[in-house]
């Protein structure tokens, strides 16, 4: 698909707010994903780190 000027691609033929919020909810569900494995890994290596230090 091509477009006439940058305001024609923000503008999506008409579905803009669609596509955008799309694209909005997709990256923001990502983002989430990517600090909730950070936290998940984190909590496991804590619980790594102190049932090595019980032993």
């Amino acid at each position: 698909m091509q477009w006439e000027s940058w305001s024609a691609f923000f503008n999506m033929g008409g579905y803009a707010f669609y596509v955008w919020l799309s694209f909005g909810l997709t990256a923001l569900c990502v983002i989430w994903e990517v600090i909730a494995l950070h936290n998940r890994n984190q909590a496991a290596l804590r619980l790594i780190k102190l049932l090595a230090q019980q032993d």
